[in-house]
């Protein structure tokens, strides 16, 4: 990961996830500098060939780069579900094969602005946690729960026991997002940026929500389509937010 942004983001909420920071020899931060040294954080110096090794050279870093254990990140679903009141009708999202970093900062980011409660991701054909999720999260990757999942219909399946309605975001569902109620705790699934979701995964669920748009465009961007549902989610749950 890299930036000092995203960095004072992990030190302040899960600074167990930081491994090693990197920072470039003339980097003057009292703020950062005293969040390293409270959480004992090993330090390197940031050369600019280390800089483009560990991140590209196209990454505008700040000076500021560290090492990190994206697992410890990650909950069980058992465990996410634990903390969990139902009762208060909470949502979360769910992501299915979502390839592109930026779309997955971008949707963990919208999740933590609207209230949601947590981000179910897959363990196979899904962008995990890298650098470019987190900044482009705009580090609310370490503000909101992540919840690592083996395979979506099960998910769907277990939230399903638990009293949730699961929405499927799909260009030609049915269902008009302003037309829903979210009565009960609300499951989105968000599906893969070229092919949406897999068939057997949206006939898993219980609404396929489609997003109105004018008759000029085919289609929205899958990080914009959920901001839109997960908004207008909150809209109706102002006490989530």
């Amino acid at each position: 990961m890299y930036g000092k942004h995203a960095l004072v983001e992990a030190l302040q909420n899960t600074p167990q996830v930081i491994r090693k920071v990197f920072l470039a020899p003339d980097l003057r931060d009292a703020e950062l500098s005293k969040l390293i040294a409270k959480h004992n954080i090993p330090t390197a110096t940031l050369t600019p060939g280390r800089g483009s090794e560990l991140v590209g050279k196209d990454s505008v870093h700040q000076g500021v780069i560290a090492t990190m254990n994206p697992s410890a990140l990650l909950l069980s679903l058992d465990d996410f579900l634990k903390t969990l009141d139902t009762k208060t009708n909470p949502a979360v999202a769910i992501l299915g094969e979502v390839q592109d970093p930026h779309n997955v900062g971008a949707i963990i980011r919208s999740a933590a602005a609207f209230g949601l409660k947590g981000v179910l991701i897959p363990e196979h054909n899904q962008a995990g946690v890298t650098g470019a999720v987190v900044k482009a999260s705009a580090g609310m990757v370490f503000r909101i729960p992540l919840v690592s999942i083996g395979n979506v219909n099960h998910a769907i399946q277990v939230l399903k026991d638990k009293g949730f309605w699961i929405y499927g975001l799909a260009m030609d569902g049915k269902t008009t997002l302003g037309a829903e109620a979210f009565a009960a705790p609300s499951a989105f699934v968000v599906g893969n940026e070229g092919a949406g979701i897999r068939e057997k995964t949206l006939n898993a669920c219980d609404v396929a929500l489609r997003v109105p748009m004018h008759a000029r465009t085919e289609s929205l961007n899958a990080a914009v389509s959920a901001a839109i549902v997960f908004y207008e989610w909150s809209r109706k749950h102002p006490e989530a937010l």
